[in-house]
Order: C-alpha cells, then sequence, then structure tokens
C-alpha cells in the first residue's frame, strides 16, 4: 500500500496543499503547535476511523469556515485508487473511485494504515477500554465485517441495559430479556473469537519487537482476559453458549447495577513485562516501548493477512528514545512507507533515502 498523493482543504490549520511523499520515509519536522500531527491526522481520516486525538469531526474544519475536503491518491490492492472525504457539519460524506459511498465506513480495510501517538501512552497505563480499542481498531483493518458486529453489539448492548434499568422498578419485561441476550451473545462470540485470535498472532511478533527496542534485557508478554473461559476459545458456538449462560446467571446482579457486567466490552489485553504488570510497574519510557513494539506487530500482522505492508504514521516517536532503540526503529520502518514527525531538526540528518519536509504556520512544504 502507498500513497502517491494527498490534498486538503479547510483542514485544521493547514494551509490548503497537495503533497507527493516519497514511497519511503517521509520526514516532517518542525517546531510544536504549527500542523505537523494535523498532517499525520488528515491521512488517517482515510481509514474510516476516528481522529487519533479523539477529536469530533466537527473540529477538523479549519475555523471559520463550513466545509473541510481530502483527497488521497493511493496504490491498494496493486490498483491506483482514489478516495474524497468532505465533512460538512460534523458529518463526512465519502467518494471511492469518484463513487459515492453509502456511508463513511465503506473506507474501512480499503486504505491500512498503522498509527502511533503520544496518545496512545494511554493504553498502558489507563483502563481496559482503551486496550480493547486499540485491538478493535487494529482487527478493523483486516476484518472489515468486524465493524459491523461492533456495531450491532454495542446497539443491542444499549437496549438490554434500557431494560435492566426498567426491570429495577418492574418485572413485567423480564421475558424479554431472552431475545436481547441471545443476539448479544451471538455478535459478542463474534467479537471474542476474533479477539482471542489477533491477540495470538499479536503475542509472538509483539514480544520480538520489544525485545529489539529493550536490547534483549526485557520480556514483554501479552494475553487476552476474556470474561468467558471456553475450552475451545475458536469455537462460535461454545462461546455464543457460554455468554448466554454468563448473562443469565447475572441478571439480578446485572437489574440491581442497571448495566450488564458480562460480555466483550468488560475484557482486557493484559500487558507484562518481565512478569509484571505494566499498568502498575511500567516507566515512561517502556510504555512508549510497548505501544511501538504493538504497532510494529500490527502493521507485520496486515502485512502477513492482506499481503501488503500499511501505511506507517508515528507521531513525535523518537524524542524520548534514546539512540539504541531509535537505531532499532529506524531499521523496522526502512523498507515501509512511512510518515514520521520530529521537531528535532538532526533526526532527519540521520534520513539516508526519502522526503524530509518542512511545517511552518501549517504550511507544509518539501525541503530542497
Amino acid at each position: 500500500m502507498n500513497i502517491q498523493e494527498i490534498s486538503y482543504e479547510n483542514y485544521r490549520n493547514l494551509k490548503d496543499n497537495t503533497i507527493i511523499p516519497c514511497e519511503g520515509i517521509n520526514i516532517i519536522c518542525g517546531d510544536n503547535a504549527q500542523g505537523k500531527t494535523n498532517f499525520l491526522e488528515s491521512i488517517w481520516i482515510f481509514t474510516g476511523g476516528r481522529s487519533f486525538k479523539g477529536s469530533k469531526d466537527s473540529d477538523l474544519i479549519s475555523f471559520g469556515e463550513k466545509k473541510a475536503s481530502l483527497f488521497m491518491k493511493a496504490s491498494a490492492g496493486e490498483r491506483l485508487q482514489t478516495f474524497s472525504i468532505d465533512i460538512v457539519s460534523g458529518k463526512r460524506t465519502v467518494k471511492i473511485n469518484k463513487v459515492a459511498q453509502k456511508t463513511p465506513s465503506s473506507l474501512v480495510g480499503k486504505i491500512c494504515a498503522v498509527c502511533f501517538s503520544p496518545e496512545h501512552l494511554a493504553l498502558i497505563k489507563e483502563g481496559p477500554g482503551l486496550r480493547r480499542k486499540f485491538l478493535d481498531t487494529a482487527i478493523c483493518q483486516t476484518q472489515p465485517m468486524y465493524a459491523e458486529y461492533l456495531l450491532k453489539y454495542n446497539h443491542i448492548l444499549s437496549q438490554r441495559n434500557v431494560l435492566l434499568r426498567t426491570l429495577k422498578k418492574s418485572n413485567n419485561l423480564i421475558d424479554t430479556l431472552d431475545i436481547w441476550e441471545e443476539k448479544l451473545a451471538e455478535y459478542g462470540a463474534e467479537i471474542t473469537c476474533s479477539r482471542i485470535s489477533y491477540a495470538e498472532k499479536l503475542k509472538g511478533l509483539a514480544s520480538e519487537f520489544y525485545m529489539g527496542l529493550s536490547s534483549k534485557k526485557e520480556k514483554l508478554s501479552l494475553q487476552y482476559k476474556s470474561s468467558i473461559s471456553a475450552e475451545d476459545v475458536k469455537d462460535k458456538f461454545k462461546i455464543k453458549e457460554e455468554l448466554k449462560k454468563k448473562l443469565e446467571e447475572s441478571r439480578t446482579e446485572d437489574i440491581a447495577l442497571g448495566f450488564t457486567t458480562k460480555g466483550p466490552h468488560r475484557d482486557d489485553l493484559d500487558l507484562k513485562i518481565d512478569g509484571k504488570s505494566a499498568r502498575i510497574f511500567s516507566s515512561q519510557g517502556q510504555q512508549r516501548s510497548i505501544v511501538l513494539a504493538l504497532k510494529l506487530a500490527e502493521a507485520e500482522i496486515v502485512k502477513e493477512i492482506r499481503g501488503e505492508m500499511p501505511i506507517i504514521l508515528l507521531d513525535d516517536v523518537l524524542s524520548e528514545l534514546d539512540e539504541n532503540r531509535q537505531n532499532y526503529l529506524l531499521n523496522s520502518i526502512s523498507e515501509k512507507q512511512v510518515f514520521i514527525t520530529c521537531c528535532e531538526p538532526d533526526l532527519s540528518k540521520r534520513l539516508v533515502k526519502g522526503y524530509i519536509f518542512e511545517v511552518l504556520g501549517g504550511n507544509v512544504q518539501i525541503k530542497s
């Protein structure tokens, strides 16, 4: 997968422009608050995901403007394709090869990218929701239908929670729980199987990359922690039946609490360094290395499944890494199309092949 051209108009603080990147490493350098991260974000939006900065779509439009537009020309699946996104009133409309799409989610799986930003460091220290989000976003890159399962699961989960709060006052509708739990278990089984399978692929690769980043001084391990314990975790029917059983057993507790306590929305990805919880014991440098290892592993999984390497987006990744870790990272991404931001001009001098872009006041220009 390779981006040949990207254009933007009225996007964030970026000056309207068309950028022609190289097939290798593209360094985006400049001081803070000039627009480097916004440029990476404009690429990420083409994956069909939300802003990795957690922003609303309405925030993506330049101040005082009513509409933002993005355009990308990329080779995907050995075919040159065009993608365009318009953002108006906080809503996206999408075209692929000039054909209007029914929903923005049509982009999911078309452009694959792996993104690291400082915001992702929170997935180590914060609650399990961010780790589940990491898994879900990664799985969507290779299984576009997974996004549909998530959407349906979360809708049904919301309906069951509404019913639980109603049952706390009156049990007249208790028989309808069976209906919601049947579908919740069905989609929950799809999600659980996909996450467990993905975590198994992730485990070995992430451990290998972390060993490289830590100069073989530390070992990273990970395990998907599920609220079910089916013996055959690849058997969707068995997982579905166990989820149904768990939901039925927890009805009294769920009605009292007003929400659903069992299911994949409560699961976690357990990360450990040398057998100790990364969430509790890891340093800031270790956290950065863990996330980098996870992201590099994610890229390899995309390549394995889709047969082509995703685009790599690295925002402010080098500044807090020592020289050995920087060298390992740069070596790991040398054969990929990469967009990497930095504030330190000296770092760009280590670039053997590639382009260097400078960003000043939202204006992105190639460095001569």
